[in-house]
């Protein structure tokens, strides 16, 4: 029995952000999400190049180590960040998010660097298969606040991690087992921060993946829209019960009324996180900083 991807994609710049930074590319082999950032349209090029830099791991026959194409992927790309900050400055601040699956039948390989996320229903239980690169998950491994403060804490947007154009960033990376009946989602955080876990649960359940991509954008924009939002739903089925999709170039547009503006993600150097901590330890102290920083 050969193993094949079915899939749906969704993109919508939300009822508030007058652009759409984020991109996606979903194939055969290939789905990945970009959350750009960095203002003035930088955003959409940070999350343009990364992804193109991907795509050609759609077009090829898969061999070799999973893990270390996608590694030479996303190096291309974070090279293309660098030459494109040198040669026009005005994007000097621009980065992206990333989270791909890359697709070889019998297994599939995980990427991510930032707080994109790829979530699996496997079995009828849904599980989040990243971890956020973002100041307050750092926080709630460190046993200083619980996941519910989490999603309040006033530092909710920084984060700690993304494709900048800089060296050394590593992107967190696994090789799972694939199995028929594993439905994957890979999302920006207009989803995962506007809906509760159990909501994306429910429509994850639902019977194709086309209805089900279309039920997580309605439940985003429900939720006021305050981001850019895009999805990917991706079913592993057996080849003989589907036809392949077509991969998934140009965003969905949704016609939607105006909403509240969110605050924006700002990015936030390692070196001033270890300052931060260390002073917050020896001035104030470790509960009071739990309690709230």
């Amino acid at each position: 029995m050969a193993l094949v991807l079915n899939y749906a994609a969704r993109s919508d710049p939300g009822l508030v952000r007058q652009n759409n930074e984020d991109s996606l590319y979903a194939g055969a082999r290939l789905v990945a999400v970009a959350d750009g950032m960095g203002g003035h349209a930088a955003g959409e090029v940070a999350s343009k190049v990364v992804i193109g830099a991907l795509a050609p791991l759609d077009d090829h026959a898969l061999s070799g180590d999973p893990v270390e194409r996608l590694r030479t992927a996303v190096e291309s790309g974070n090279a293309a960040i660098t030459e494109l900050t040198a040669a026009n400055p005005a994007l000097g601040s621009m980065g992206t998010t990333l989270t791909a699956l890359l697709f070889g039948g019998e297994w599939v390989a995980s990427l991510n660097i930032g707080d994109s996320r790829t979530y699996l229903l496997r079995g009828g239980e849904l599980t989040q298969v990243t971890k956020d690169d973002s100041f307050v998950q750092f926080l709630v491994d460190a046993g200083h606040i619980t996941p519910e403060q989490a999603k309040t804490h006033p530092r909710r947007s920084i984060v700690l991690r993304v494709l900048t154009g800089e060296s050394g960033i590593e992107p967190t990376m696994h090789v799972r087992l694939a199995q028929a009946g594993d439905r994957f989602l890979l999302c920006s955080d207009g989803l995962s921060d506007v809906v509760e876990f159990d909501a994306i649960a429910r429509a994850m359940r639902e019977n194709d993946v086309e209805t089900c991509a279309d039920a997580l954008i309605r439940l985003a924009l429900d939720g006021g829209g305050p981001d850019n939002v895009t999805v990917i739903v991706a079913d592993v089925v057996d080849d003989g019960t589907v036809a392949r999709s077509r991969a998934f170039s140009a965003p969905t547009e949704l016609i939607s009324p105006v909403a509240t503006p969110s605050p924006r993600r700002s990015r936030f150097p390692v070196w001033a996180l270890v300052l931060l901590v260390l002073v917050l330890c020896v001035g104030v102290g470790l509960a009071a900083w739990a309690t709230w920083w």
